[in-house]
């Protein structure tokens, strides 16, 4: 018997949305067992699937263990795969995988740092990432300018943008003395640079945007830039239940891997700077002495001077 439906599995393993995997099938792009596909095929463990020609390694999805990584991004990092300009991005510092993908959930622009989440699991980041699902993102924020009462009261009601109208779900002060402070903001949504253009329809700028928390992870406090931590089974299931996604059979640490990532929380790596190149990834080099290298929490809560 077959096991799921090709354009759901094609989803699962990161190659996009259901609906676009569908729309792929409908323009004859791919194939099972040199067959063009059609849409309801179903496929098992075994079928040769090929997408314009390329293999695409098939595992049923009872099979496939869900991982989840937290990284902090540096500065300077692009959220892409690869970069035509040559410059560094999130994925040259993540674990290498076997017949599987890392997929990104949501983006940050090159200027901000904070937490990212990568899984290999496509079609939980396809769910993290849509609107209907309301994902809170929440994000420190260090703003050029002052943010009154009545500018507040705007950003969190709604502002019509060049895409849409758009809101925060909450603004709070973070501290902070003089024409810079710090707000702490949420919102239910990851349109293109959406915090920093909110703040820029009241004529505020941003000078320091970091990612703190997506859904029910929050930035951990033993992870230092250009790091990433595996996330164990528990706070997987947490984000799983976020979006109606069944619990997976082996998902989280075992053996070896556990124990390793212990030890990372018992001592953390050093911090690692942004690299002029991809290429350039020797591990201990540390970073220079930035507000982003501090811990979340120091970073959240201290006072810019």
């Amino acid at each position: 018997m077959k096991d799921e439906k090709l354009q759901k599995a094609l989803a699962r393993m990161g190659l996009g949305s259901r609906r676009q995997m569908e729309e792929v099938i409908k323009a004859g792009r791919i194939s099972i067992n040199s067959t063009p596909a059609t849409i309801g095929d179903r496929v098992s463990q075994g079928d040769e699937i090929r997408v314009d020609g390329r293999l695409i390694k098939y595992t049923a999805e009872n099979e496939k263990r869900r991982r989840v990584l937290a990284y902090y991004k540096p500065e300077g990092e692009i959220c892409s795969a690869q970069d035509p300009e040559g410059r560094p991005t999130v994925f040259d510092r993540l674990p290498k995988l076997t017949h599987d993908r890392w997929v990104m959930v949501g983006r940050l622009d090159i200027n901000s740092t904070g937490l990212l989440l990568f899984t290999n699991d496509g079609e939980m980041a396809h769910r993290l990432m849509h609107p209907s699902n309301e994902i809170v993102r929440e994000y420190a924020v260090r703003v050029l300018g002052e943010v009154t009462p009545e500018i507040a009261r705007t950003l969190t009601s709604g502002v019509m943008l060049e895409d849409g109208l758009a809101q925060f779900d909450d603004i709070k002060e973070g501290g902070g003395e003089g024409i810079n402070k710090w707000y702490h903001v949420k919102l239910k949504e990851g349109r293109n640079r959406e915090v920093r253009r909110l703040f820029e329809s009241q004529g505020l700028k941003v000078s320091r945007l970091l990612r703190t928390r997506y859904g029910s992870i929050a930035l951990p406090k033993e992870l230092r830039t250009g790091r990433f931590l595996e996330l164990d089974k528990k706070e997987i299931h947490t984000l799983t239940d976020l979006v109606n996604l069944r619990p997976r059979h082996g998902t989280g640490l075992h053996g070896a891997a556990k124990r390793k990532q212990e030890r990372i929380k018992d001592k953390p790596l050093k911090a690692r700077r942004s690299r002029q190149s991809g290429r350039d990834r020797d591990d201990n080099r540390s970073s220079d002495s930035k507000p982003n290298n501090r811990k979340p929490n120091q970073a959240r809560n201290r006072k810019p001077q």
